[in-house]
């Protein structure tokens, strides 16, 4: 079984920044991409940014220039640097492992909030 925990979520102001950190733990045997996605109240689960193994990362288009991507594969852990947040970005976070396999697991989720 594969565990993913995530940190870093809280309240800011509009303008501000976080980072969110999110580490794998478990029965990993190989990792084909992890990352993030949200959902805010009344909305779907929707994606935030991802990246591949090799280090090819995709991001949505609201938050494309303002979120960064990155991991450290030795530790099996992604991060979200989130710089210039918005009211909108306000949602709980959830890290995302996809295996080699395919096989699709989630963290619990941090709540960000974005609140003057």
């Amino acid at each position: 079984q594969v565990q993913l925990v995530e940190s870093g979520g809280g309240l800011v102001q509009p303008g501000g920044s976080l980072r969110l950190s999110c580490a794998a733990s478990g029965r990993i045997f190989s990792i084909y991409a992890m990352g993030w996605y949200r959902q805010a109240p009344g909305a779907q689960r929707e994606l935030v940014a991802t990246i591949i193994r090799g280090g090819v990362t995709n991001y949505a288009d609201s938050v494309r220039g303002r979120f960064t991507i990155s991991s450290d594969n030795a530790l099996n852990a992604v991060y979200l640097q989130m710089n210039s947040l918005k009211l909108n970005d306000t949602a709980v976070y959830y890290c995302h492992l996809k295996s080699q396999m395919f096989n699709d697991y989630w963290g619990q989720g941090t709540q960000v909030t974005v609140s003057s």
